[in-house]
């Protein structure tokens, strides 16, 4: 029977392909950015989708304004849309309700990612298409790269853009057809200034942003890459319902084999190479059996290192259980991944009783590999070496050979004493049981030695004529024959258990080493919890001294050490610099300055090297095989965790670079901007008072006019300057007893001028407590946010100020009637340069009034918050809290 013949469909693929029986199909127009032609692409689909007979309805269509797909629309049937109250504001969504009534055949619903309006079914757009997908109907859609969750902190990198409405990738696992609009970075460019994507004043601030050459091109290869995935994905969910063996020759994946050989190493390089070039999935696979447990210590070693060094460059590891029929194994992993290439180490030559014993793992896979492309890899690190047969070694402890001794000796005596006693057909079973005890105990060596005294102990003893080592009977011969064959073959297997359960063991106890080690480190916050966390973790689980050097300036220095260690010797010293600057271990044990104290051993993630990690032991012996490769497994983990921290520090550094642009941006905008306008108006106020021929009443209003732009200015200048001084902790508030109807007054008569189109009321209780503040940083506040409600409030409305005492707390109010600020914002609006773009309509300002509040505030120990004034969203409270200067009586 051939091994395609066992290959069946895959219940879980079946179960998948059921599942979707009953729902519409979903398909994508995927894009790298916006303006690439997706709706366009997606309403030219669906004209001819409507010309072959299907009911076409465009469920929710978003033009932007523009023309080309206006005109694509023309045609198609529309579905009218739903009209909601926003946050004050009139809009319009997809009517769900209305689509599911209509049933047509194919729906076309517009951006994927989209957030609908409060009030709606669902909050996400993604989940109305899965009520319609789930009715049986068909849907068409458009999405973005950038909206995909998994992909948004990738773009937000790339771009210094990060998109808040992003879709499950869940959702795009659902699709059953992805087709990608793909449009080369330089035609996108030129769209943009033509004024095809965005209106002119929008398309110059993306063109110094978003829509950078460099940032489309990796968008683009994002989109192309997701696209992809997808289809390959389809693919393999195809061969496994339809049970093909594959490999098909589609997305290129790379299979490396890892074993013992020396030429396993190269093999991962030839992977490596192979899969840079091809831009391609790598995999790195070991097949674990029994045999590797009775593996010499070196094979161990070498094998350890092949799968660190697959690691390292980038693999992803895979482990195989297979005892026999270890080629079939590969296969079937390699058809289940839909591997194409398949690389193997150079067998090496070996003796008869190992070809007749063991399997031939390289010449099975050529002989089946079938489609699969194979590719053997040589080492010049293997030399050919005479191979001569090696006893399993055997345990050199005196106690134990003592061992097998006296459990024969018990085991005569006790059968003679049975044989007196009882009427016992075979006593071999006795010594039988003695072989399987030291087996269990000793290992196999005191087993077979035990085996062969019983053997001889059984012949002379208890068999006829006694006392002798002859045999008379022909059938007592047979029974010693098969007591000795027994007795080694039940001592091997015991043995065999033995060292198979106490690998098992040993393994548990790396297991629960590296995740005692990983625990503490994953809860190290920084370089210094780290650090301390490695060199107590190693000392201790080696019981060692352990050491840690890193770069410094003036070279490498010891950053940590367990016990306390700041400075080592000349010798150690040099042993880590060259461990450092060679990537390579030095010190005692090494072929590099063996003599030192300190072996020394590099850590390195990727291609980047992080430091050294030195350990010594109290009695200067030499680290033992099984720990070396324990301390392997933890310097990878060391090296994960430096590395994991620098990439933390350096995205930091990043998002600060940003945030710093972002604010040089904004402050620059506003000293252009914000700062200008009002001197514009003086100026031109000025140029007309210069005239001697205006009324006196018109020089009073323009001279009117220049105070009033004045102070504008001023209160600019001023919040500037605070800001400032907020920034470098210059500003020390003067806390005494303030009266708060006082202040009021006073910002009241500074704001007299702004606030003239509006009604302040003001609500402060005559018998409310004095409050601790100062005075003229109070009155500073006030001033910000009644300016604040000024620009946003509608002219005619009323503007509130109320005072409450509570506690030994006063809270001060001030309330607007403007069109409000949206919830999400709410936390934000104390922030550096944020202008709400929602809720309350943009209006001339820097940014930084309610952030200085924020900042005075708390400088006098106060709080500030904001909050919706009213319960439908509309207007706006902000409420400032500060100490009273005295205990308040209940």
């Amino acid at each position: 029977m051939t091994p395609d013949a066992d290959i069946r469909p895959s219940p879980d693929a079946l179960l998948t392909q059921a599942a979707r029986e009953g729902r519409g199909r979903l398909k994508i127009f995927l894009g790298a950015a916006p303006g690439v032609g997706k709706t366009w692409a997606m309403l030219d689909d669906a004209h001819r989708k409507r010309m072959e007979g299907v009911d076409v309805v465009a469920a929710l269509i978003e033009t932007h304004g523009r023309a080309e797909t206006q005109a694509k629309l023309a045609g198609l049937p529309q579905l009218a849309r739903k009209a909601m109250i926003h946050r004050g504001r009139a809009l319009t969504e997809m009517d769900l309700d209305g689509l599911l009534a209509r049933r047509p055949q194919l729906a076309l619903i517009d951006e994927l990612a989209h957030t609908n309006a409060d009030g709606s079914r669902h909050e996400k757009r993604w989940q109305d298409v899965e009520e319609v997908l789930a009715a049986g109907i068909d849907v068409t859609t458009t999405l973005n790269i950038q909206h995909i969750e998994t992909l948004n902190e990738t773009v937000a990198r790339i771009t210094g853009v990060r998109v808040r409405e992003t879709v499950p990738d869940g959702v795009l696992e659902l699709a059953d057809e992805i087709e990608l609009i793909d449009l080369p970075p330089d035609e996108l460019l030129a769209r943009l200034r033509q004024g095809k994507i965005y209106p002119a004043d929008q398309a110059a601030r993306a063109l110094t942003s978003f829509f950078v050459k460099g940032n489309l091109t990796a968008l683009r290869e994002l989109a192309m890459r997701a696209a992809a995935d997808r289809v390959d994905a389809q693919l393999r969910e195809h061969m496994a319902a339809n049970a093909i063996a594959g490999p098909w020759p589609t997305q290129e994946r790379i299979l490396v084999c890892i074993n013992e050989s020396p030429a396993a190493r190269e093999a991962i390089r030839v992977a490596k190479r192979s899969a840079d070039r091809a831009r391609a999935e790598w995999i790195a696979v070991n097949v674990a059996s029994a045999r590797m447990e009775s593996l010499p210590e070196a094979d161990k070693d070498r094998l350890a290192g092949s799968l660190r060094l697959a690691e390292r460059l980038g693999a992803e590891l895979a482990t195989l259980e297979a005892e026999h029929d270890v080629a079939d194994a590969i296969l079937t992993y390699a058809r289940d991944r839909n591997v194409r290439r398949i690389v193997i180490g150079r067998a090496r030559a070996r003796p008869l009783w190992r070809r007749l014993t063991t399997e031939d793992v390289a010449a099975n896979l050529l002989q089946k590999a079938g489609a699969f492309e194979i590719t053997v890899a040589s080492s010049s690190e293997e030399k050919p070496s005479p191979h001569r047969w090696q006893a399993q070694p055997w345990s050199a402890e005196p106690k134990a050979w003592a061992e097998a001794v006296l459990a024969v000796l018990a085991a005569s005596a006790f059968s003679w004493a049975a044989e007196q006693l009882f009427p016992i057909a075979s006593l071999s079973v006795i010594y039988m049981t003695a072989v399987v005890i030291v087996a269990s105990r000793r290992g196999l060596g005191p087993a077979m030695a035990t085996a062969v005294l019983g053997f001889l102990a059984y012949n002379f003893l208890f068999t006829h004529p006694r006392y002798t080592f002859h045999v008379t009977r022909q059938g007592e011969l047979l029974t010693l024959g098969l007591f000795l064959a027994a007795s080694l073959v039940t001592g091997n297997l015991a043995a065999r258990l033995r060292a198979r359960v106490e690998a098992q063991a040993a393994i548990a106890d790396r297991t629960n080493k590296l995740y005692d080690f990983s625990r503490r480190v994953a809860s190290a916050a920084t370089a210094d919890d780290v650090i301390w966390a490695s060199v107590s973790h190693v000392a201790t689980t080696l019981r060692c001294e352990a050491v840690l050097l890193m770069p410094r300036e003036g070279g490498l220095s010891v950053v940590g050490g367990f016990p306390p260690e700041d400075q080592l010797d000349v010798r150690d010293q040099s042993a880590a610099q060259f461990a450092w600057d060679k990537a390579e271990p030095a010190g005692r044990g090494s072929h590099t300055l063996p003599m030192a104290r300190w072996l020394f051993l590099p850590l390195v993630a990727g291609e980047r090297k992080l430091g050294v990690l030195g350990i010594a032991h109290a009695d200067d012996r030499q680290l033992a095989r099984t720990d070396r490769r324990l301390l392997d497994a933890l310097i990878d983990q060391i090296a994960l965790a430096l590395e994991r921290l620098r990439l933390t520090e350096d995205l930091a550094a990043t998002q600060l670079a940003t945030e710093t642009e972002r604010l040089r941006t904004a402050l620059l905008n506003s000293v252009s901007h914000d700062l200008r306008t009002p001197l514009v108006t003086i100026i031109g106020a000025a140029g007309s008072l210069a005239e001697s021929d205006l009324p006196a009443v018109a020089r009073r209003d323009l001279a009117e006019n220049i105070r009033e732009e004045g102070e504008r200015l001023d209160r600019y200048v001023q919040n500037l300057l605070d800001m400032t001084r907020l920034g470098h902790g210059a500003l020390r508030p003067r806390r005494e007893a303030v009266d708060l109807a006082e202040v009021v007054g006073s910002a009241r008569q500074r704001m007299r001028s702004v606030l003239r189109t509006h009604r302040l009321l003001v609500e402060v209780p005559d018998d409310l407590p004095t409050i601790l503040a100062d005075g003229v940083l109070l009155e500073q506040v006030l001033v910000n946010i009644l300016d604040n409600a000024g620009k946003y409030a509608p002219a005619d409305t009323e503007i509130k100020v109320a005072a409450v005492a509570r506690q030994d707390v006063i809270d001060l109010s001030i309330l607007d009637q403007g069109p409000g600020i949206p919830r999400e914002d709410l936390p934000r609006v104390f922030d550096m340069f944020f202008r709400v773009a929602g809720g309350d309509r943009q209006r001339a300002g820097t940014g930084l009034g309610l952030a200085i509040c924020k900042g005075l505030v708390e400088a006098m120990g106060g709080t500030i918050r904001a909050e919706a004034g009213w319960p439908d969203g509309s207007g706006t409270r902000i409420v400032v809290s500060l100490p009273c200067s005295a205990p308040v009586e209940p």
